[in-house]
């Protein structure tokens, strides 16, 4: 079990009913963990102990009791320094496309810009509209700087886990007229609101490593993506501990830890996304990040 870097155990950023346009942090209060918080918040039934404090990792749990009207996205790009990606990462997806399972992960990043809120449009430019994608990822939430640390302590810098989508624009990352000779995954991951987070923060002290939590994709209701994070061939103890050998994770740093097989790429023929298409990824203990695309 991780070390306790907050102190709360779920965390959601909200509007809430009575005070529309304010927008605040609150511990959903929840009968079980089995509770859907993006479901709850859409029947207008969740209610939350209200946060003080000005960023997630301060936020401390009152008395006060609010109802959600919106549900937000747990982080802000400025919460965000960085976001760490895995690529395949998953052993059952790995070796149905051939290849030997990897000795080391492979790391590409996403900057800041590119976090959305659960439930906000996320918009498609015209560049990179004709292979939009989607790929649902456990991610991990680093609590505070990370440097050169090893697989036993890497919980201690685990402050929690939510879901994130890696939005993804395929042409601009495999086709060599746009990728150049070899695949290249930042460009090509990183527009505008391409990492939509959410629907909540669950602490690590929580859900530990996050070993054994099933997900699946779902897109405009048709399940694409099903796994459990037991497949990972780098767990969350690996990825912490190798992304910080030699570089400095920072406190509210994300690392996004690879999909499971049922991309859009690879299924027959493509399916790739389209204008006003609804993603919906969901994780066991979590909860459901859901988000429409928006060709502009």
């Amino acid at each position: 079990m991780s070390s306790k870097l907050v102190s709360w155990t779920r965390l959601v950023r909200y509007v809430p009913v009575k005070a529309e346009g304010t927008v605040q942090y609150g511990e959903p209060i929840l009968s079980d963990g089995k509770d859907d918080i993006s479901k709850l918040a859409e029947s207008g039934q969740l209610r939350v102990r209200v946060c003080e404090g000005n960023n997630p990792f301060e936020a401390n749990p009152t008395e006060q009791v609010q109802t959600v009207k919106t549900l937000l996205g747990p982080l802000e790009t400025k919460d965000v320094p960085i976001i760490r990606c895995i690529g395949l990462n998953y052993k059952t997806h790995i070796l149905e496309t051939g290849r030997p399972l990897p000795t080391c992960p492979t790391v590409f990043l996403k900057p800041a810009p590119t976090v959305a809120d659960h439930g906000a449009d996320i918009p498609i430019p015209k560049i990179a509209q004709s292979q939009c994608d989607y790929e649902g990822e456990l991610t991990i939430v680093i609590g505070r700087d990370a440097k050169d640390i090893n697989e036993a302590d890497a919980l201690d810098y685990v402050a929690a886990y939510t879901i994130g989508n890696d939005v993804s624009a395929r042409d601009w990352q495999r086709e060599a007229g746009k990728a150049g000779p070899v695949p290249q995954w930042s460009f090509s991951k990183s527009f505008d609101k391409y990492a939509p987070l959410g629907p909540a923060l669950v602490a690590a002290h929580i859900l530990g490593d996050a070993g054994d939590l099933s997900l699946k994709t779902l897109v405009n209701g048709e399940v694409r993506q099903e796994s459990n994070t037991s497949d990972l061939c780098f767990d969350v103890r690996k990825l912490v501990a190798f992304c910080s050998q030699g570089q400095t994770l920072q406190k509210g740093s994300l690392i996004m830890t690879g999909t499971p097989g049922g991309v859009g790429l690879f299924t027959k023929p493509p399916g790739f996304l389209k204008h006003g298409d609804e993603v919906v990824v969901e994780i066991g203990k979590i909860g459901s990040l859901r988000n429409r695309m928006v060709f502009e």
